[in-house]
């Protein structure tokens, strides 16, 4: 099994993040858009939760992948947010701190 940082955890959630918010709002046409603003929105639930963006630790990790599950019920089904949350725990339970 590969080791699983919690900074290729955070970049997941990003990614995550990314696909499911941005397929739909049309900043998926330029990239580096979309990923800057998806990026801001992750890093927002990050300082939210009091958890260090840079090196976030297995908890707070759990604490932002519920806030931003939180946050897309407003924007993305619940089919797609469990599907990405799954992702994510799955990452997290490889994680190596």
């Amino acid at each position: 099994m590969d080791k699983v940082t919690p900074q290729a955890v955070r970049e997941a959630i990003i990614n995550c993040f990314y696909n499911a918010h941005c397929a739909d709002t049309g900043l998926n046409n330029d990239e580096a858009v979309g990923r800057s603003y998806c990026t801001s929105i992750v890093k927002k639930a990050f300082v939210d939760q009091g958890v260090d963006f840079e090196h976030p630790t297995k908890e707070g990790i759990l604490k932002v992948v519920g806030t931003l599950a939180e946050f897309s019920k407003n924007f993305r089904s619940q089919e797609i947010i469990e599907q990405h949350k799954q992702e994510i725990m799955d990452l997290v339970n490889k994680m190596t701190e």
